[in-house]
């Protein structure tokens, strides 16, 4: 009797994705026994719904928590199909499509970073979904792993794709947080044609992404122009819409600032260290690119754009996947370790939140576990700085 031997390798990948399947299978239980809201999921059928009636896009308060509409006119295009299948039948589509988008957001972010087995997906994917970021994205119905998975695949085409741009541009059209990627490739150009290199295929990146987010932009303000006319004359610059900035979940520089000094309105005080962070951010995103250094470049550059935009989320953190593969794949394990202790602690809802803004009153171990996320976004540019700052080894023998 012969026995065929299967390779190791045959056997390691269907064990990965078994494994993926079940923590799969146990977070959709979870999130099914905790009666998830999926309320940002509600409010894109209810902008769908508002675009198919032609209401006013921007008047719209949707679901108990009476939430407006924030995303530019074209990402309510998009959410118009949300409005054909029942209120059950969205729910689990979205979910189903949330988990299936973890896998290919982890596989991009693998393969930017130089590990290209598949086994490791599955393995990672299992464990991602468990991170507090990819939980409340599920939990909420958001569309945060959608955009992240188009700017990893947008970042991982060759250069001079006829596609390159495309993935980029759609997702900022949608929200405008990846458009930073755009500057970041054109930044990228202008510094190589500077140092007397070829900067043409960076640049050409940069256009493709502008093209895409301008034809985007101007499809939406041919089908919703007065919706378009208000969003790009006023409602792109009304912050306060998106909630209040001292709120626990906002994990961005201006939130910590405004816990921080016990004010709602941190002006200038935010302003400063956003626009040193932003500066910092991009140098950092730049020179571990022209190092070919993608996978840094790109995480460096999510990270600089959490930090400097006015409110981001805790979901809006799905980078944190990325960043840490990152940091692991750069032979720092032990800090990458301690970020993925932090992203699935979920320590910041440890602290007073919600009703009564309690947050204005926190005390310095609730600063401290409110402001994880920043912190280990600064501790992550720091890192990635020193050492595509380094001199490299052919500099220093020459």
């Amino acid at each position: 009797m012969t026995v065929i031997a299967f390779p190791e390798v045959h056997r390691r990948v269907p064990v990965a994705m078994g494994a993926c399947l079940f923590s799969f299978a146990g977070l959709w239980i979870a999130q099914r026994a905790a009666d998830v809201s999926m309320i940002d999921l509600m409010v894109y059928r209810a902008e769908g719904e508002t675009v198919r009636a032609g209401g006013d896009l921007y008047a719209l308060r949707a679901t108990e928590a009476q939430l407006p509409t924030t995303y530019p006119p074209f990402a309510a295009l998009l959410f118009t199909p949300l409005t054909l299948p029942d209120l059950a039948a969205l729910r689990t589509l979205a979910t189903a499509g949330n988990l299936a988008l973890v896998v290919v957001f982890v596989g991009f972010a693998l393969r930017i970073a130089g590990h290209a087995r598949v086994e490791t997906v599955w393995w990672v994917a299992a464990a991602a979904v468990w991170c507090e970021p990819v939980w409340t994205t599920l939990r909420y119905g958001q569309v945060n792993l959608l955009l992240a998975a188009l700017v990893l695949w947008d970042l991982s085409r060759r250069p001079g794709h006829r596609w390159a741009g495309v993935g980029i541009g759609l997702a900022a059209a949608v929200k405008l947080t990846p458009a930073l990627f755009a500057v970041f490739l054109l930044a990228t150009g202008v510094v190589a044609r500077f140092r007397h290199r070829s900067g043409g295929p960076w640049l050409r990146h940069a256009r493709g992404a502008a093209l895409t987010f301008a034809g985007a932009t101007l499809l939406a303000a041919a089908v919703l122009p007065y919706d378009s006319w208000r969003f790009w004359t006023r409602m792109v610059f009304a912050a306060g819409r998106v909630g209040h900035p001292e709120d626990t979940a906002n994990q961005a520089l201006r939130g910590v600032l405004a816990r921080l000094l016990h004010t709602p309105q941190p002006g200038v005080w935010w302003l400063a260290p956003a626009a040193v962070t932003g500066a910092l951010g991009l140098s950092v995103a730049v020179t571990a690119e022209l190092r070919g250094r993608r996978g840094s470049a790109m995480a460096a550059c999510a990270v600089t754009a959490l930090l400097v935009c006015p409110v981001s989320w805790s979901h809006h953190w799905v980078w944190c996947v990325p960043m840490v593969l990152v940091t692991a794949a750069a032979r720092r394990r032990a800090v990458a370790v301690g970020m993925a202790l932090v992203f699935c602690s979920y320590a910041l809802w440890w602290v007073p939140h919600g009703p009564g803004r309690l947050e204005l009153r926190q005390n310095g171990v609730e600063l401290t576990l409110s402001g994880l996320y920043v912190g280990a976004g600064l501790l992550f540019l720091a890192l990635t700085g020193a050492e595509t700052l380094r001199p490299s080894r052919t500099s220093r023998n020459a």
